[in-house]
């Protein structure tokens, strides 16, 4: 049966903790949180009876403590019990949109409460320990409660308590074996290096030992609301600290939640929402029938129609929409719509784009729960795609519709995969985005970019689609694409294809630089261990893409050889202080190991040694890491830019130091082509949708479709790409005249 306990009700507001410090009154935490600098004084009699004439009731009128400025006749039909400390209240209206409410106290139960300057709280039936901002509106709530044992969604315990209540975050694996305890100003870096290295009990230890450090166990803290935030029509509110100028409207339950919002960061939470044991961020947006439960929502990001969310972090500048998504990790800018989709225990590494219908976490029937899914940045599964666990994906990723009963393991960057159902087998286009739709790749960019509203941009999140983790996939790629050639050819030539790892790739290198088109193409082209399944791996247009991946290699490495040179650029003197600067490059293969750190580019080496200071205890806070993080930023550009310059020598096979006049004259005129071409492209990949016959046909006329869809001449993308071409163009050519005047 229910356990219904009794008190009297002089005691209702009092004794919130129940051990005390020595010295300490139950109300020393309530006042070090309190910083509104209000001072207090008890009620006179006059305002007693006041208050009393317009149907307030108070257990103990002495326990009433408000300002200089307190107006009694602003407060009716109110029950007062404990504490609670009123500030300022001035005979006017708080206008917020279209609402438009009295300053006061109305027809409200207050429980050891204070409350800020101009407050207008209406119909609020049960508001009990809390600490209310100025300016601040709550009407028509149900319940507005904090808990002595609080802890506003963080993955802590307090004195007293036993472990089993500690609230975990189960990402990335359904069955808790990569679970982390959640903390306010948890990044997505953070919770991916604390998933990370599961074997290593000490820093395991340690990640647990820091974010119990960021908080104390004290019972007793106070919920609070900040300043100028909108509360309205809301049915129960606990334990939930606020930010200023938030806006809740609608929500049927939000529970152990902190969340986040300023004035430069406003979050709003709307209609039907339900959010438990949560951590949300600055400038989100949450609306219509949210379930979210042990979740993060880290800055600016979005829950919208139906969205369920649990167990799961969802990254900055990220929406999803409608959709289910369980035990995830998903890095900044995720697009998640459509209701028949969601995502279970999966890495999404950002910039992903989540179709109608995809599954991605079936298990198909195997013999325990699901896996894993590790997507890299990018990940674009089509319509009702279905992938198994436990896969992994490189960047750019695009799956065609079909069901992928097997599990996959694709190491090729900006590829298509898809079914040959006729033929049974898989089938990777790779290079697909540079061959056919060049526009969306990097209008994504640029769009990523663009929808970016972190008021402080640090830490950087990589959103080009050439970076340090993207073109390192592209140089594994050729190598894999270059053996499987060497052994296609040595088939089919009926040879031993039983040849030494490195000699395949060199072999099949020599064939794709020197075979024509037709001739590769001619080769029947299998690669193993991308598929758990006796079904064979066909590459189609393997010539083209390893082609246009050295390209794109090249043209990384040369977009730095030319930052440089224009930082350099010093009139006549171009040549010699390029060249000198060169040969101070220190080319280490080391160097070109990076990782993806919550959307954040890091090299290897690097995270290495902050590990290794996390397990030494040299790092002793979450907020030393993040730290880490903003020194990663500040060293991006230039540890980016060197690794360009690495990977420039090895896909020309030359070293820097050694270059001369002339090969720089050359490799100028190279990256020029390959700029053109890249811009071509973009514009050609867009134009298909003004020249296909079947776009056209919902259109009456041509004119009908401009006006609908706009004119492929007024895009403008493209007008931006043939602008930045041209400034490149001059660029270059200022270049090389400086260089001939040598």
């Amino acid at each position: 049966m229910n356990n219904i306990k009794k008190m009297p009700v002089h005691q209702l507001g009092y004794g919130f903790i129940k051990e005390l410090p020595k010295g300490k009154d139950e109300y020393y935490l309530r006042n070090q949180q309190n910083r509104s600098g209000i001072k207090y004084r008890q009620l006179s009699a006059l305002e007693i009876e006041q208050l009393v004439r317009n149907r307030n009731s108070s257990d103990n009128w002495n326990d009433i403590l408000v300002s200089d400025a307190f107006s009694p006749e602003l407060v009716k039909n109110c029950s007062f019990f404990g504490l609670v400390r009123i500030g300022k209240l001035e005979a006017n209206c708080l206008i917020f949109s279209d609402l438009v409410v009295p300053v006061g106290i109305y027809n409200s139960t207050i429980i050891s409460c204070d409350l800020g300057n101009n407050v207008a709280i209406h119909n609020v039936n049960y508001m009990s320990h809390y600490i209310i901002g100025n300016d601040v509106i709550i009407t028509n709530v149900n319940e507005i409660v904090t808990t002595n044992h609080s802890k506003f969604g963080n993955g802590i315990i307090k004195k007293g308590e036993d472990e089993s209540v500690r609230i975990w975050m189960e990402i990335c694996n359904e069955n808790t074996g990569r679970k982390v305890m959640p903390f306010n100003g948890m990044t997505s870096g953070d919770a991916y290096l604390w998933t990370r290295n599961r074997q290593d009990a000490v820093l395991q230890k340690k990640f647990k030992e820091l974010t119990e450090k960021r908080f104390d166990n004290k019972l007793g803290y106070y919920g609070k609301v900040g300043d100028r935030t909108v509360i309205k029509n809301c049915k129960i509110i606990k334990d939930v600290w606020i930010g200023t100028d938030a806006y809740l409207k609608g929500a049927n339950k939000i529970k152990n939640v902190t969340i986040n919002s300023s004035a430069e960061a406003s979050t709003q939470i709307g209609e039907g929402c339900e959010l438990v044991n949560g951590i949300i961020g600055f400038g989100c947006r949450i609306f219509y029938g949210i379930k979210a439960v042990r979740f993060i929502l880290s800055d600016h990001s979005q829950l919208k129609y139906g969205a369920r969310l649990i167990n799961s972090f969802l990254g900055p500048n990220a929406t999803i929409s409608c959709c289910e998504v369980l035990n995830s990790l998903i890095f900044p800018a995720h697009e998640q719509h459509h209701n028949n989709s969601f995502l279970c225990a999966a890495l999404v590494m950002g910039q992903s784009n989540i179709a109608a219908g995809a599954t991605l976490g079936s298990n198909h029937n195997s013999r325990g729960a699901d896996g894993e899914v590790i997507m890299g940045r990018g990940f674009w599964p089509g319509l009702c795609v279905s992938v198994k666990h436990n896969s992994v994906f490189a960047s750019f990723a695009l799956l065609n519709k079909g069901d992928y009963n097997y599990e996959l393991n694709m190491p090729i960057p900006f590829s298509l995969i898809s079914n040959d159902t006729l033929k049974d087998e898989l089938i990777i286009m790779p290079g697909y985005w540079f061959l056919y739709n060049f526009y969306a790749l990097a209008r994504n960019a640029w769009k990523y970019i663009d929808r970016d509203k972190r008021t402080d941009k640090t830490p950087i999140f990589e959103y080009n689609y050439l970076a340090p983790d993207s073109v390192n996939e592209l140089l594994n790629a050729r190598k894999i694409m270059a053996a499987a050639v060497a052994k296609a050819y040595l088939h089919s030539t009926k040879k031993p294809v039983d040849l030494p790892t490195e000699k395949l790739i060199a072999f099949g290198h020599n064939l794709l630089t020197t075979k024509t088109k037709k001739e590769i193409d001619a080769l029947s082209v299998f690669v193993d261990d991308i598929e758990n399944s006796k079904r064979k791996t066909r590459f189609i247009k393997t010539y083209e893409a390893y082609s246009i991946f050295e390209k794109m290699i090249f043209m990384y490495g040369m977009e730095s050889l030319v930052d440089i040179i224009n930082s350099k650029n010093n009139g006549k003197k171009a040549e010699q202080n390029i060249l000198t600067h060169l040969k101070t490059l220190k080319s280490s293969t080391s160097e070109l190991a990076w990782v993806n750190v919550g959307g954040q580019l890091i090299p290897q080496k690097s995270v290495s040694s902050l590990l290794t200071k996390i397990k030494s205890g040299a790092i002793e806070s979450w907020d030393q890491i993040h730290q880490f993080y903003e020194d990663a930023s500040s060293s991006y550009t230039a540890k980016k830019r060197n690794h360009a310059l690495l990977v420039l020598e090895l896909i020309t096979k030359k070293k820097l130091s050694t270059l001369t006049n002339k090969q720089l004259n050359s490799w100028l005129d190279s990256y020029l082509e390959i700029k053109t071409d890249v811009t071509a492209r973009i514009e050609k990949t867009r134009a298909k949708d003004y020249s296909n016959p079947f776009r056209k046909i919902v259109y009456e006329n041509e004119a009908e479709m401009i006006a609908v869809v706009g004119d492929l001449k007024d895009n403008g993308f493209i007008k931006e790409q043939n602008l930045a071409l041209k400034a490149i163009s001059s660029n270059i050519a200022a270049i090389k005249e400086s260089l001939r005047s040598k």
